[in-house]
């Protein structure tokens, strides 16, 4: 089985701190060249926004903040008032995500997930659903002019068609957007569950973009896409597993001196970041090749 030829997905790699979107810090210097996904949780924080050296799309913070507080502690005034900020004074901002509420069981019931603690929202699914469509129609009343995407919330893959129903009932064709986001796929991904969200969401006629998507979960969504027919419609991924990686082994790269003692790890490295990058870029460019061009016979290999 062949399908038609699609350009690869972009990946936007997320950054840890401002200074790698501006390219100044005071102990180390930081200049990155490749689409960078960085957060509203810091980006917040700098007082005056130097001009972005890269094309940029924003983060909310959702994940973080609503895991850490069980409510959105930031009003759609404050998060336009920074983002019209950022535009006026960095600049490069090619698309920002709404302040949308993930549908995670941990993120609605609280309590631990390994070391994570979460409030909780005591909310169920179809609240979260109702708050995320309400929040993207306040944002886009307040600023019609910024570049904020739209966002399926869901758990289940019913529950994300039932989210593109919400939108249709509040006048927003979904399927007229350049870009929609799906939520609550990062550690799913590479999953039947997390594949068939995005073949679903696909043959509604939406153009994609995967939050904390990344490897195999690429793979495995690409495949499932190109066989009905749609590896066009997953536009773009994000995610920052390179940081998460480096912690969790303990990496460190031959040259690099971080921390105070400068033995710290490559988790906040754009070294490290970079190579991890570029390995994940030559792995989707090949799958897609393969998928694009040829029968759909993949290996499950490419960067963890």
């Amino acid at each position: 089985m062949t399908v038609p030829a699609a350009p690869a997905p972009l990946f936007w790699t997320g950054v840890p701190a401002p200074a790698w979107v501006f390219g100044t810090r005071r102990t180390e210097p930081y200049a990155i060249d490749w689409p960078a996904f960085p957060s509203f949780t810091t980006m917040g924080q700098v007082r005056n926004l130097p001009p972005a050296l890269t094309d940029a799309a924003m983060d909310s913070g959702g994940f973080t903040l609503v895991s850490k507080y069980g409510e959105w502690p930031v009003t759609p005034a404050q998060y336009v008032r920074f983002l019209r900020r950022y535009t006026a004074e960095s600049g490069r901002l090619i698309w920002a995500s709404p302040q949308d509420w993930m549908c995670e069981p941990e993120i609605i019931t609280g309590g631990r997930r390994g070391p994570e603690v979460y409030a909780g929202t005591g909310l169920s699914v179809a609240e979260h659903q109702r708050l995320t469509v309400e929040n993207y129609l306040t944002l886009r009343t307040l600023a019609p002019e910024l570049p904020i995407i739209p966002v399926v919330q869901g758990w289940e893959v019913h529950e994300y068609e039932r989210c593109v129903e919400l939108y249709d009932a509040h006048g927003i064709d979904l399927r007229a957007e350049p870009l929609v986001g799906v939520g609550s796929v990062c550690r799913r991904g590479d999953t039947p569950t997390g594949a068939a969200i995005f073949a679903t969401l696909a043959k509604a006629g939406l153009r994609m973009h995967g939050f904390g998507v990344h490897a195999r979960a690429i793979l495995r969504i690409l495949r499932a896409l190109a066989e009905i027919g749609r590896i066009d419609a997953l536009i773009s991924t994000d995610s920052m597993a390179w940081s998460a990686l480096a912690r969790r082994r303990n990496l460190r790269l031959p040259g690099c001196h971080h921390g105070v003692t400068g033995d710290g790890n490559c988790a906040n490295c754009p070294v490290w970041a970079g190579l991890w990058r570029g390995e994940l870029l030559a792995d989707i460019d090949r799958w897609h090749r393969d998928l694009t061009t040829g029968p759909l016979q993949l290996a499950m290999g490419g960067a963890a």
